[in-house]
């Protein structure tokens, strides 16, 4: 049997590989007539503590949703319609990371810090809930899967993205009052996803 989605992976990856390129625009070096001197530069760079947190963050958080939708499409192998407006949604949403993650730059370490990051973590929330939608349509009908693939193995991709969901709402809920909270727990997400994605193993991966 034919695999009928080369396509659309290829298509995703490169607009994976654009979204995450995206993130380093917002790395800005001081101008030479604004720095005298090697303390000067110092004080700039640590002045710029969110925008290489939001960087670092954003990043990671790309480079994971591309492990895991590679991932996905080793067991996706034929596609239909529905399959390829969902896995637009996703490249919709990752194309859109590069705007919340230049928001919790500039404004988390203000008084704007919750809005920054209810939107940061809002975007998450919609990611995560677009790779839901992308499994729970691939695998309503077996056919479209890999041949072999069990209903364990597709039952532990659709608990595996599942757990997360509830995770993400409660970062986005708490962002509005504690936003360094809501913060720290999408770091444990990326933690949570890296470890995840390496530990499910299925057929012939």
């Amino acid at each position: 049997m034919e695999k009928e989605t080369v396509r659309i992976e290829n298509f995703s990856d490169a607009v994976f590989a654009i979204a995450i390129t995206l993130l380093v625009l917002d790395l800005h070096a001081p101008e030479i007539t604004a720095v005298k001197n090697g303390a000067e530069l110092l004080a700039f760079l640590k002045g710029e503590w969110t925008t290489y947190l939001a960087f670092t963050l954003s990043f990671f958080s790309i480079f994971i949703m591309w492990v895991n939708h590679h991932k996905i499409f080793k067991q996706i192998y034929s596609r239909n319609t529905a399959i390829m407006f969902a896995n637009g949604l996703i490249l919709f949403l990752v194309t859109t990371v590069s705007y919340p993650t230049a928001l919790l730059a500039r404004f988390f370490n203000g008084e704007a810090a919750s809005i920054a990051v209810a939107v940061y973590t809002g975007i998450f929330v919609l990611i995560n809930i677009s790779y839901n939608l992308l499994w729970c349509i691939a695998s309503r009908n077996k056919k479209l899967l890999r041949p072999g693939i069990t209903d364990s193995a597709i039952r532990k991709i659709r608990n595996n993205y599942l757990y997360g969901l509830p995770t993400y709402i409660i970062a986005f809920g708490i962002s509005f009052r504690f936003p360094v909270i809501a913060l720290a727990i999408s770091m444990l997400l990326l933690v949570f996803w890296a470890i995840s994605s390496g530990k499910i193993k299925l057929p012939q991966e």
